[in-house]
């Protein structure tokens, strides 16, 4: 069923429909309603104005082009240890991930895996690293970034324009950014796609953390290298975006292929069944540990830093608990204001782990065009066949009839009546 979902998502967004589409929550009414249109169909029984059939109302004005649709990117700072408590001269490590998400329908929009699994797996992260870096003799010798970007299905649009914010010495300070999408579902295969060669130093020295961490934890961890073409702004993954303004920078995700725009990036079939918050919990700690590995230089060293049972053990109930909130929010990017309670909920949840934490808000530069009335109010009427009103008339008429019939006889002879409706004479004129 959620197949056909999708499919039918993909055929609507890419077809111009001269009539409107909409969505409305499964219950008894509706099934009933089907059931009997289905049945009338068998049966050759077609709505026409003399069989009848069900009219469809939306009590809203028409909806109204938005003037300006505005991007809001939140950022967190985990400043490392520096002997001399200047932690502006230490490199940095970017963790980002893209929280809107899009489909047909917007308010049906929640995009449980696609983002929202990246999203959940950056905020423990950000929990963990908190906890690390809280004592001065764990606290590594690292700025960590966290990033939540929006514009994600648009060309991660938000991303570009988060990076060009930055000022020119904190790009240069980021050795390796992170980007986490889509990586809830079951499978112990983990790709990284990079857009620099495999065997760049960067990018081996990255994934041989990876890769080693991994097999400590059962999960595979594969390199995709895919070339960015830089006379084309169309980019398939956020790490591009990165990479366009020369920065090392990775995404993990557990799709093989990048979707192409607007295609499979969380629309009404993204429920929260696709996600496992085990295989998220498992990527979260795949990439704690191997980022451990590296700031702290232990590459190849089977230390364990976020162990099982521990303080800094990977909380599933964490995790769990904002995956149900998640997928029960549609996120996309055109219907949040600045003031979202969502991105409010980010903000007070990096507060509370970080000391830095604020937010960009960035005009949306796109082709699309959005509307003001994303859900509305849909109101089913049953209509009557215009047999069944001509034989009301009918009866309602032989009824007035009769009535009067009745009354008349009660107070008049039947001769008045007789003279009632009998024509009256015609008058004679003399002439002169």
């Amino acid at each position: 069923m959620l197949e056909n979902i999708s499919e039918l998502e993909q055929l609507l967004i890419h077809k111009t429909l001269p009539y409107p589409v909409y969505f409305a929550f499964e219950n008894k009414k509706i099934l009933s309603l089907l059931r009997e249109v289905e049945e009338n169909d068998a049966a050759g029984k077609h709505a026409t104005a003399v069989t009848g059939g069900y009219k469809l109302v939306v009590p809203v004005s028409e909806p109204k082009k938005l003037a300006t649709v505005s991007l809001s990117n939140l950022q967190a700072w985990l400043p490392g240890l520096r002997g001399d408590g200047d932690a502006s001269q230490l490199p940095t490590i970017a963790v980002v991930a893209s929280y809107d998400t899009f489909g047909v329908a917007p308010a049906l929009s929640e995009g449980s895996d696609s983002n929202g699994s990246g999203v959940v797996a950056l905020l423990e992260l950000v929990r963990l690293f908190s906890r690390l870096y809280a004592n001065p003799k764990t606290q590594g010798r690292y700025n960590i970034l966290f990033g939540l970007t929006s514009g994600g299905p648009f060309n991660y649009n938000g991303t570009s324009k988060w990076l060009k914010g930055f000022d020119q010495r904190v790009r240069e300070s980021i050795d390796y950014a992170i980007c986490l999408n889509s990586i809830g579902t079951r499978s112990n295969n983990l790709l990284m796609h990079v857009s620099k060669p495999p065997d760049s130093i960067y990018i081996k020295q990255l994934y041989d953390v990876f890769k080693d961490v991994g097999s400590q934890i059962g999960l595979e961890v594969t390199l995709k290298h895919k070339k960015i073409n830089i006379s084309n702004s169309r980019v398939s993954w956020e790490h591009e975006q990165f990479s366009r303004h020369r920065v090392t920078a990775v995404t993990l995700s557990k799709i093989e292929h990048a979707p192409d725009l607007l295609e499979h990036s969380g629309g009404i079939a993204d429920k929260r069944e696709k996600v496992d918050p085990s295989a998220v919990a498992q990527v979260v700690k795949l990439t704690a540990e191997s980022l451990a590995s590296y700031i702290f230089g232990h590459q190849g060293s089977p230390i364990e830093v976020f162990a099982d049972g521990s303080s800094l053990a990977v909380s599933h109930s964490y995790i769990g608990s904002w995956l149900e909130l998640l997928s029960r929010t549609p996120r996309v990017a055109a219907f949040m204001s600045k003031s979202d309670p969502l991105i409010e909920a980010f903000r007070k949840e990096l507060s509370e782990h970080t000391p830095e934490v604020s937010i960009h808000n960035e005009p949306f530069d796109s082709s699309f065009v959005f509307y003001n009335v994303p859900k509305a109010e849909l109101s089913i009427y049953q209509v009557a066949s215009v047999g069944l009103d001509l034989i009301i008339l009918v009866a309602v008429s032989a009824y007035l009839f009769i009535l009067f019939v009745v009354l008349v006889i009660s107070t008049k002879s039947l001769d008045d009546l007789v003279v009632m409706f009998r024509r009256p004479p015609t008058k004679k004129f003399k002439g002169a």
